[in-house]
């Protein structure tokens, strides 16, 4: 038998022996049986990372037959976290790497795995409004986990609620109000290494039938490495008013400004041995990145019985980006939408039950041009065009009690999406052309599940998932002759797993296999240039794994926090690679950290981070990329009630290692500087004060 074929029966057996003990523990340590389904916090202790804001998120979320968590603000609070990968570390089955600055690639369960240039595949979001553009194309970059109150994610097919398919699932960040914020007022400072800086301040508060919170941060920062210094600024106004008990409008606007030089990718030499260093095209060209952006949503919260609850909103956002890279890509693009949902609980044949159900339209459109890039200016124009998307999402989710402790939930989405693009002559240049193209997709993605809880509140859940991802306009690659021909890709996913919350012990486990068509794959066209990847459709793949967490705070003041993602990507009889393992995403992924907290106020927390296995870099299977481990030191104080002093050193060892890298189809005859290096040895100290 290969070991293809027992990874998927490792993992259910995994599952089996962790369950058993973990129910039988907090079995013993339980307070008396709750009948109430929807809870799964059972805390002896207050746990400084649950607040009562962030226990509802989690006692909601528990809801789902299916892989999901939730990131405090709290859990921040110690550390320095400037990007989303910083915010999801801790969260398993979750690969997400910084390549420079504030890009990251972000894959879940193999989500967008080729993807050489920010983000497919995955939707990310904030109070449920898209950082992607329409078509699904998008980047993290306008993320700023200060802004946070909390940090939902929902795995695969359990990004249902947000009415999407997609295979990677959702991330949405959960913007604060004034009766959330936790500390009326707070001023927060930030410096370390590479000239870093950051000051972010909020307040916020109630007054009456109003709520009110305001949040700012700057940062700046040289960068590790050549060509990449920048700055980031952010802003969100939160206003609220309530019309009684769970009847609320609320409007927030957010602001962002980001100026950020790309350091480019290298060869492996380069990565291991002089990684601080730029690529040459990069310095010559001044490859950077300016990107603006206003957000404005109107929402509301409306509670019309006992058993029946409306959320919904309308929202706008605006985006302006410069981007000299191989040619200076200019585009604006403004993207307009609303949804609306309903959450009923209540009894149906006699039997308690709970349901979900609403739609999502949104529309996009984006004014493209290229120029000539003349040391990061613009020169002559050599491209124009205009990509217009619209997208409607009608779902919906049942749970049905068949007993006191079994529930069984059914439900899907139905979905359209349409790519219209136009493409322009432009004077003088051969090559440009005029061009109108659409092409549209439809589908239903069903879903079954069953959720079965002990009376300690300990989970076990499984579910099959249908999900599809239509191509976003990169991949369809408009040229003279039309679009590329590439098809939507589709996949069903298996999921099984346990979880559930002690006094002692916080365990997550999930195991799942997805059979995919049509993978949207890529391939990097020229990366000295930095051109963009191109996209195929591969024939059947397999992506399967084991995503596990484990929280056990064995002695008073002792805590050790571990996650763990296996990682099993591969081919299946393909034509050209055959049953080949898909390269990028490391085969084991590892996380454990140390923490005491001394009852003085400060504390220690040594972590480690390794990928112990080499991971492929080609589709072909001819190029290993070395794993690494990297140990880090995180140290704080808390100075009185108001005040509180952290460190963040990284990479203590000064580890040379690449942290990112994008896939070439044949390493045996593709150029392979495609390495971006992990960041050297590195300490951030963080002062923070609360009133």
């Amino acid at each position: 038998m290969s070991l293809k074929t027992t990874a998927a029966q490792g993992a259910l057996l995994l599952v089996a022996s962790i369950a058993t003990p973990a129910f039988a523990q907090s079995a013993a340590s339980a307070p008396a049986p709750v009948a109430d389904l929807g809870e799964v916090i059972v805390t002896a202790t207050p746990n400084p990372e649950d607040s009562p804001t962030v226990a509802e998120a989690r006692r909601r979320l528990s809801r789902t037959p299916g892989s999901v968590a939730v990131v405090s603000a709290e859990s921040l609070q110690s550390r320095y976290a400037p990007n989303i990968a910083d915010v999801l570390r801790d969260v398993p089955g979750v690969y997400a790497q910084k390549k420079w600055g504030g890009d990251v690639r972000i894959s879940i369960r193999g989500s967008g795995i080729g993807n050489a240039n920010h983000l497919r595949g995955l939707f990310v979001s904030q109070d449920g409004i898209p950082f992607n553009e329409a078509d699904g194309f998008g980047d993290v970059q306008m993320v700023d986990p200060l802004l946070a109150r909390y940090t939902e994610v929902y795995k695969g097919g359990n990004a249902l609620r947000f009415g999407g398919a997609l295979l990677g699932g959702a991330v949405n960040l959960v913007t604060p109000n004034g009766s959330t914020i936790g500390d009326t007022a707070s001023l927060r400072a930030d410096f370390g290494s590479w000239k870093t800086g950051r000051l972010h301040a909020e307040i916020g508060g109630v007054r009456g039938d109003w709520d009110g919170f305001l949040g700012v941060t700057g940062t700046t920062a040289e960068g590790w490495r050549q060509n990449s210094d920048g700055q980031q600024q952010y802003v969100t106004a939160n206003i609220g008013r309530s019309f009684g008990e769970d009847r609320e409008a609320r409007l927030i606007v957010q602001g962002a400004y980001i100026h950020q030089q790309i350091p480019g990718s290298l060869t492996l030499t380069q990565a291991l041995n002089t990684p601080i260093m730029a690529a040459a095209a990069n310095v010559a060209n001044d490859y950077q990145r300016d990107y603006a952006s206003v957000r404005t949503t109107l929402s509301t919260r409306w509670r019309l019985s006992s058993d029946l609850l409306f959320e919904g909103a309308v929202y706008g956002t605006w985006k302006d980006l410069h981007h000299p890279i191989f040619q200076v890509i200019d585009q604006q693009s403004r993207n307009y939408g609303a949804f609306g949902r309903l959450d009923w609980e209540g009894r149906l044949f006699g039997l308690r039950a709970d349901a979900f159900g609403g739609a999502w339209y949104r529309v996009g459109d984006l004014d493209a041009q290229q120029f000539v890039n003349v040391r990061g200016s613009s020169g002559n124009r050599t491209a124009r065009a205009r990509q217009n998307a619209k997208a409607l999402d009608v779902f919906g989710e049942g749970r049905l009690f068949v007993t006191d402790r079994v529930a069984i939930v059914a439900g899907g989405s139905w979905g359209r999406a349409e790519r219209d693009f136009q493409s322009f002559v432009v004077p003088g240049v051969a090559s440009t052309f005029n061009l109108t193209r659409d092409k549209d997709y439809d589908w239903f993605a069903p879903r079954v599940g069953l959720l079965w809880e002990s009376e300690s509140g300990a989970q076990a859940y499984a579910n099959v998932t249908r999900s599809i991802e239509p191509p976003n306009f990169g991949s369809l690659s408009p040229t003279v002759g039309g679009f590329a021909p590439i098809e939507a890709q589709e996949a069903w996913t298996w999921e099984a797993g346990v979880r559930g919350r002690t006094s002692q012990f916080s365990w997550d486990v999930a195991v799942y296999r997805a059979e995919l068509e049509n993978e949207l794959l890529n391939f990097v066209v020229n990366p000295a240039l930095g051109i963009p990847a191109a996209t195929f459709n591969a024939g059947p793949t397999v992506h399967q794994g084991i995503e596990a967490g484990l929280d056990w705070r064995f002695a008073p003041g002792w805590r050790l926090r571990q996650t763990y993602t296996l990682s099993d990507f591969f081919f299946e009889n393909d034509r050209v690679y055959g049953d080949n393992d898909l390269p990028l995403v490391p085969p084991h992924l590892y996380r454990a950290e140390l923490r005491y907290d001394h009852p003085s106020g400060w504390f220690i927390a040594p972590s480690v981070e390794t990928t112990p296995s080499d991971s492929w870099l080609d589709y072909a299977n001819t190029f290993k990329v070395p794993g690494y481990t990297v140990l880090n030191l995180g140290l704080g104080w808390t100075l009185n009630e108001r005040t509180s002093l952290s460190v963040d050193a990284r990479n203590l060892l000064d580890e040379r290692y690449v942290s990112n890298f994008s896939a070439v189809t044949d390493a045996r005859t593709a150029s392979t500087a495609v390495f971006w290096p992990g960041e050297g040895v590195s300490a951030f100290v963080g002062l923070r004060f609360a009133y």
